[in-house]
């Protein structure tokens, strides 16, 4: 059983994109299809399908890489909360990553958003993680 299935999905994106894979497949819950909808979004990834044919189902991922130097969109993807340590942010301190360069996901009650989405609807939340 996995303790972390957020730190499980993570780590299946950041293995791929070391070994410089075109797709990854990860078993899907809800909260890693929000996030994987923010990471298309905001240009992190090329594209992503949900498949539902098995009970509990998967998500494809493909992974952008820039088309002449190979390097990959995500450099690198850091979890923040974990289930020993839970880390929340309020809407005043929200964090900025790489001086806004990057985004902080965060899971708020109105959804899973990026800190600049949080900070225009006034929400704070758990922040999952930093992408860059």
């Amino acid at each position: 059983m996995n303790t972390d299935p957020i730190a499980d999905y993570l780590t299946r994106v950041r293995n791929a994109i070391k070994a410089s894979h075109r797709v990854v497949e990860i078993p899907a819950s809800n909260l890693k299809k929000e996030i994987t909808k923010v990471l298309y979004e905001k240009g992190y990834i090329q594209s992503y399908r949900f498949d539902d044919s098995s009970v509990q189902g998967t998500i494809k991922i493909a992974l952008k890489y820039h088309p002449v130097t190979k390097k990959p969109a995500i450099q690198k993807l850091e979890r923040i909360s974990t289930p020993g340590l839970r880390t929340y942010a309020h809407v005043e301190n929200l964090p900025r990553v790489l001086s806004g360069l990057g985004i902080a996901i965060l899971s708020t009650s109105k959804g899973v958003m990026t800190e600049k989405e949080a900070k225009t609807q006034n929400v704070g939340g758990e922040v999952l993680c930093y992408v860059y």
